[in-house]
């Protein structure tokens, strides 16, 4: 029975649920976390609906191994594509990317234009759209497949100067130009990683600045949410986080710590 010293579980199809796990590291300090990393399988955004939701259910049954008392999706993709089946499978709240950056970036938008980047998997599934069109039929929301950010992420091709990251996103930002989109979801975790250097080529390319809603941050804000309502906050200070991965330890420690921003040593490969 899990109570408030339980962990929360946490996964994604590789290092980009660590822009979630840093969030909700800072909005919920005195928690201890298990992130898992499919480290193995990445990416998912290109993969079948049906091979998306067979691995999700392989990371959350992992996840579930452990005592953890709600689970975050720091997958788009998974939250796109298999969110409802991990919901009916697993008997514990799941916090899916989602919900929570559509209602952020519908609370952000001045003109009711939004944009979405998110992997081909998710754009296809037309999950961001559809749960706009929910707050508001009226909105106007331009989604752009984004194949190429998240191997040139895990790559570590992050740099805000980095020329070749620079020209894709290049890229795809010019699909919005004459859209007057103001908002702009990274709906993917792994994109706030080069949230700054998107921002500089929306600039260039749009002539104006774009507000960037941060997937992960949104979902961390869901989650505290959710366990202060279900009164399951840990009243402890000093939490923690474990990492698991499906693949070699040694790359993911090194990139992880500069995405956490300290270093990453508890980190430990499983095989699912």
């Amino acid at each position: 029975m899990s109570d408030k010293n339980s962990a929360i579980g946490v996964f994604d199809s590789g290092l980009g649920g660590l822009t979630a796990i840093k969030q909700l590291r800072k909005i919920l300090p005195d928690e201890h976390f298990i992130y898992f990393g499919d480290t193995g399988r990445v990416p998912y955004g290109t993969r079948s609906f049906e091979t998306v939701i067979q691995y999700a259910y392989d990371d959350m049954k992992f996840l579930s191994g452990f005592d953890i008392k709600m689970a975050v999706v720091a997958c788009g993709t998974v939250s796109a594509v298999a969110l409802p089946s991990l919901e009916k499978k697993f008997d514990l709240p799941i916090i899916g990317a989602i919900k929570p950056a559509c209602a952020a970036a519908y609370s952000s938008s001045a003109n009711g234009k939004i944009a979405v980047f998110a992997t081909p998997a998710t754009i296809s599934k037309k999950a961001y759209e559809s749960e706009l069109m929910k707050l508001d039929a009226s909105l106007s929301v331009f989604s752009v497949a984004c194949p190429m950010f998240v191997p040139l992420i895990e790559a570590g091709y992050i740099s805000e100067n980095c020329e070749v990251t620079r020209i894709i996103a290049s890229e795809y930002l010019s699909k919005l130009k004459g859209t007057g989109a103001d908002t702009l979801i990274l709906g993917c975790t792994h994109y706030p990683i080069i949230s700054g250097l998107i921002s500089s080529v929306a600039a260039e390319i749009l002539g104006h600045d774009i507000k960037i809603i941060d997937s992960g941050y949104e979902s961390a804000l869901a989650a505290k949410q959710l366990l202060s309502e279900r009164n399951l906050l840990n009243g402890n200070s000093g939490g923690s986080v474990r990492f698991f991965v499906s693949d070699e330890t040694q790359n993911f420690k090194a990139t992880a710590s500069i995405f956490l921003g300290e270093p990453t040593e508890n980190v430990t490969k499983v095989s699912l």
